[in-house]
């Protein structure tokens, strides 16, 4: 498990490195929906992209993640962004996060193609035992994307992340286990089919 940058192709979408060039449009894609304005979330304002990129590209060169930006294969947009972080090969474990998409492709196939094609990356070529995923506590609609994919709530972290705002997040945790990952998968490829043309 190295944070080298790697693409993930499916049918709708691919998940490409993110590099700079990107940058544009990225904050096209925040725009779809101003996300920013979700205080439950953490997308970036459109205005503060660059700087986003930079820390996300900083994780990777402190070999602690590796960014995506999502493109959809049919419009050929960009569509939102997702990493690998929180990474320990020593554990053989991550964290999915950084995770946000433009309204205009939520609550469609997306997600769970991303879920599908970055799970199996972490289970099938990183060999990990665990893959976690965390979400702000009044974030419901996370919460609820993140149980129909099958992950398990481990808990409630009270306290425990100080946001830009000086509010103090408290943090849902779920998880995916390596024995789970064959059901998970199964899962994933039935709610993908649903989405087939």
């Amino acid at each position: 498990m190295q944070c080298t940058p790697i693409q993930l192709s499916g049918i709708y979408v691919t998940l490409e490195p993110l590099t700079q060039e990107h940058l544009p449009e990225i904050q096209s894609a925040v725009a779809d929906g101003e996300l920013w304005k979700l205080f439950f979330t953490s997308v970036p304002a459109s205005e503060n992209v660059q700087q986003w990129v930079a820390a996300a590209l900083d994780m990777q060169h402190q070999q602690t993640a590796i960014p995506f930006a999502i493109r959809d294969n049919a419009s050929g947009k960009i569509v939102g962004s997702t990493r690998y972080w929180k990474m320990e090969p020593n554990n053989r474990r991550l964290e999915i996060g950084h995770t946000w998409y433009a309204k205009s492709v939520q609550r469609t196939g997306v997600n769970t193609e991303c879920k599908l094609l970055l799970l199996t990356q972490a289970f099938e070529v990183f060999n990990c035992i665990a893959v976690e995923f965390r979400t702000d506590y009044f974030n419901h609609k996370s919460q609820a994307a993140i149980e129909r994919l099958g992950a398990k709530r481990d808990g409630l972290l009270r306290n425990h992340t100080i946001m830009p705002d000086g509010r103090i997040r408290d943090t849902v945790v779920y998880s995916i286990l390596e024995h789970e990952w064959p059901g998970v998968k199964k899962n994933l490829q039935y709610m993908q089919s649903k989405y087939k043309n």
